[in-house]
């Protein structure tokens, strides 16, 4: 075939739009022994302007070319060639005359492969009755419907979709829609689906397998399922009950009806992402949707609760609604991880989970202080491009700075546009600007101004403020954590409050430095003399703020006399520690600071505390090794007294937060050295191998006592490692798999953490799994990095261009702390890259400079180990 005189269509990142599609009529034969698959699609196109040619998405299909045919209202056109264009995803289908304007169908039949990579039509496997079996599943987004079926494989080519499966008789047959009709012939069954309503092609769904459901009715009486493997069907009844609460709540939220006749939510054994809200059948890896009472931890069930509600979110906002290209994927992301602490809120009121929104607010700024870091909005040019985007930026910073726009308008005209963007642009597509226009037009702010500076470039600013006669004095500069300036200037929704949540004030600070008069705030403030002051109240906006010695002093003892809300503790501890890794504060002052939490309650800033514990002592232990042992000794006397106030054993009626906190601060603990902790974890832990329903180990306890287990771990006694597989492999739980695979890896024994990576890649832990393993132990880090150079070609082929494989980079790269390691990275890389790995790879990269920057800072800090031996040693 003449290659060149497609050459107009290559290397495009859209098609064309001389057809559109109004409507697919897709048939499917899935074998699940042979793992192939057979189909045909009529599609209903209409012809808009003058072609010989009709250009569509196809990947890893082969289509009959004989079958390809357009009939139109008068006439049958054959195809005179069908060309697959591999690397642009695309088959060109050339006819010998132009096609007639208006309405035709396009028909094609073709065939395609089962695949294991977890996108597109796929396989995953599961036991039935002993025996492996195969289920058949999809997961199309951002752009794989194109592996299953040709199409028009962009989200703004909405259409409806009459979807027909023959399959296996005895197998559970789910799409999008309620069946309609079903033939059974023999051992095979045909199932026809009632028509969608319009929706883009990332959202179509299909499952085949065994499964067992528990079923629920809304307010609405709309009819809602969970679907499991067979038998685990109880563990399904959490996520139905959140799910029957959160659809009449967001009803009522966005002014719209759900959509759809039914809701299905399905598990899967192998599942990629957390989970995937294809319209009307959301799809979920079982730790994120199955929760049972007696072997799951208060943290699972928490996790099953957000996920469902962002799905479900993305239901309307999303589905209903939908971004006009991926470059507005945060759209999308942002807003359902935002929404779904609104629903979670409602119905949990008592997990405070928008104190615990902060973590993801973190997490967002952390990747956003790199300068490897990208813009919310994206330009995509390739559809290989967009799986790395799906990060903390278009989830956790998308979802922040819509937090700090509705803390800024306020929540009820924040709604009230909402609603409006719902209604205007249902059953069609949107872009982040659409979105801004209504919301300006509801509130009479100007929010396209003010959040372009926000979505449109990278970063976050820091702002420096001091007190000089009676003002505050504020600059903002781009927030880098290599310590150097970026040129960035936003438009800072500031807030701040001064001795007291009474005295407070707002505005927008647009210019890069600005004077406050706060005389008025000084004068009333409760606390007469020298109040404190805290900028950013409650930690609503995405910008961190940095004080003079004399605020950070005066907030230091409002914390220690417990003045501050537990946002603004978390806050000022996160800014604390960002600015030490960037250098621009001793790491000293960190460990004051973290010193005066020690009587700290609340469990989200006791879980930060914890995470910077373990990257202090880690970059400590680089910097000065001599003071390894004292920080760790500084360390565990600071959670000392947290983990005494909570005891071992969970107290009658406690909170949802306590038992959270208790297995984090155990695990921290024990990943310290402290013996008690690791002794009583070992006792506990062979009581349970005994009986595992003993109540000496309930499940918010599991993590941190295997965590305990394997510090004692090493090649001369190696039961407890060995005792932790018959766990894993003795449980059929995936969160209880999970906390095991996890917790192997803090071992400090580098023969064995070789082993433990090895383990990973057997055959016995699913290859969704194996990421959970990767967060070795400060003695495993050369380990691990030589273990993903020897292993690199065998996980390359696994993974394939999934955004699992990133996290391989990421976990082993990233705790290096020296330029020379560095070097060896982008060595060893440089003739090993690919798109979907570069941006990755750049990111872990720049963490390795960032930490190699923070360990020479600390190592220039005067006085430091006296300070960290009076720190290690108080008596309190």
């Amino acid at each position: 075939m003449a290659e060149h005189k497609y050459n107009q269509f290559k290397g495009q990142p859209r098609l064309p739009k001389f057809a559109v599609p109004k409507r697919y009529d897709l048939r499917l034969k899935p074998d699940l022994v042979a793992c192939k698959f057979t189909g045909a699609v009529d599609i209903s196109v209409d012809v808009v302007s003058d072609t010989k040619f009709i250009v569509l998405n196809a990947a890893e299909l082969s289509v009959d070319p004989k079958s390809v045919l357009f009939k139109s209202s008068t006439k049958v056109f054959q195809a005179l060639e069908v060309g697959l264009i591999e690397e642009d995803e695309i088959v060109v289908v050339e006819f010998g005359e132009s096609l007639p304007l208006g309405i035709g169908v396009l028909n094609m039949a073709f065939e395609g492969t089962l695949n294991d990579r977890m996108k597109g039509f796929y396989r995953s496997t599961y036991e039935h009755n002993g025996e492996k079996r195969n289920m058949a599943v999809t997961q199309f987004e951002p752009a794989d419907a194109r592996r299953c079926f040709p199409c028009w494989d962009e989200p703004a080519c909405k259409a409806t979709f009459k979807i027909t499966l023959d399959v296996p008789s005895e197998l559970v047959a789910l799409s999008n829609m309620p069946a309609e009709d079903e033939k059974v012939m023999g051992n095979l069954k045909t199932v026809q689906y009632q028509e969608s309503p319009i929706m883009s092609t990332y959202l179509v769904a299909f499952v085949v397998g065994l499964f067992d459901y528990v079923e629920d009715y809304t307010s609405d009486g709309i009819p809602v399922r969970v679907y499991c493997q067979v038998g685990k069907a109880n563990q399904g009844s959490f996520a139905l009950h959140v799910a029957v609460k959160t659809l009449p709540l967001f009803k009522e939220y966005f002014g719209a009806p759900y959509s759809l006749p039914k809701l299905d939510m399905i598990a899967i054994p192998d599942f990629a992402a957390g989970a995937m809200e294809n319209y009307g059948l959301v799809t979920y890896r079982e730790t994120a949707l199955l929760y049972d009472d007696k072997h799951s931890a208060a943290a699972n069930k928490q996790r099953v609760a957000t996920v469902v509600a962002h799905e479900l979110a993305h239901q309307w906002f999303g589905n209903l609604v939908t971004m006009e290209w991926w470059t507005h994927l945060w759209l999308n992301e942002g807003f359902a991880t935002w929404v779904s602490y609104l629903a979670t809120d409602s119905l949990f009121p008592e997990w405070k989970i928008w104190t615990q929104f902060l973590e993801e607010a973190t997490e967002g700024l952390r990747l956003d202080g790199l300068a490897e870091s990208h813009p919310i909005e994206v330009d995509i040019n390739h559809a290989g491009e967009i799986d790395e985007i799906f990060d903390a930026i278009s989830y956790r910073k998308g979802a922040s700075v819509i937090r700090m726009l509705q803390s800024y308008l306020g929540p009820e005209s924040f709604q009230r546009a909402l609603a409006s963007y719902i209604k205007r642009y249902a059953c069609s597509n949107a872009k982040t600007e659409d979105l801004w226009s209504v919301l300006q037009e509801e509130s009479g702010e100007p929010v396209n101004k003010l959040m372009n500076s926000w979505t449109k470039q990278q970063g976050y600013p820091v702002v420096s403020v001091k007190i000089k006669d009676q003002k505050l004095e504020c600059d903002q500069t781009q927030f880098l954590l290599s310590g150097s300036h970026g040129d960035g200037q936003w438009i800072v929704p500031l807030t701040l409050c001064c001795g007291s949540y009474e005295a407070r004030k707002s505005f927008l600070m647009q210019e890069k430095s600005e004077v406050l008069d706060v005389k008025d705030l000084l004068c009333s403030s409760s606390s007469k003399g020298n109040p404190w002051i805290k900028v950013n109240v409650d930690q609503t906006g995405f910008y961190r703020v940095k004080y003079d010695d004399e605020l950070s002093a005066r907030l230091r003892y409002a914390i220690e006399s417990k003045c501050l809300s537990t946002n603004d503790k978390y806050g000022i501890l996160d800014d604390s520690y960002a600015l030490s890794m960037a250098c621009h504060q001793s790491l000293l002052s960190l460990l004051a600071l973290m010193a005066s939490f020690r009587e700290e309650l609340d469990y989200t800033v006791l879980s930060n505390l914890i995470s910077i514990s373990y990257k202090v002592s880690r970059v400590a232990a680089d910097a000065v090794p001599d003071l390894k042992d004292h920080i760790k000794l500084f360390f565990i006397n600071l959670f000392q007294f947290s983990a005494e106030r909570l005891g071992w054993d969970p107290k009658q009626g406690e909170s949802h937060l306590d038992a959270m906190l208790r297995g984090e601060l155990l695990n921290v603990l024990a990943a310290f050295g402290h013996d008690e902790t690791i002794n009583e974890a070992i006792r506990r832990f062979h009581i349970f191998l005994d009986d595992r329903n003993t109540a000496v180990l309930p499940p918010d306890l599991r993590r941190a006592v295997y965590v305990a287990v394997m510090q004692r771990v090493d090649k001369s006694d190696r039961s407890g490692f060995e005792a932790l597989l018959r766990v894993y492999r003795e449980t059929d739980l995936s969160q209880e798999k999970t906390r095991v695979l996890s917790s192997l890896a803090s071992c400090r024994d580098p023969k064995i953490i070789l082993e433990i990576l090895n383990f990973l890649l057997c055959s016995e832990v699913r290859s969704q799994d194996c990421v959970h393993g990767l967060a070795v132990s400060l003695e495993g880090r050369e380990t691990a990095w030589k273990w993903l150079q020897d292993k690199w070609d065998h996980i390359h082929k696994t993974y394939g261009s999934g955004f699992l494989l990133t996290r391989f980079i990421s976990a082993t790269v990233s705790p290096f702390s020296s330029y020379e390691k560095a070097k060896e990275v982008e060595e060893f890389f440089a003739s090993r890259t690919k798109p979907y790995i570069a941006r990755t790879l750049k990111q872990s990269i720049e963490r390795v400079h960032i930490n190699a920057n923070w360990v020479q800072s600390i190592q220039k800090e005067k006085n430091l180990s006296e300070a960290v031996m009076e720190l290690a040693y108080r008596k309190y």
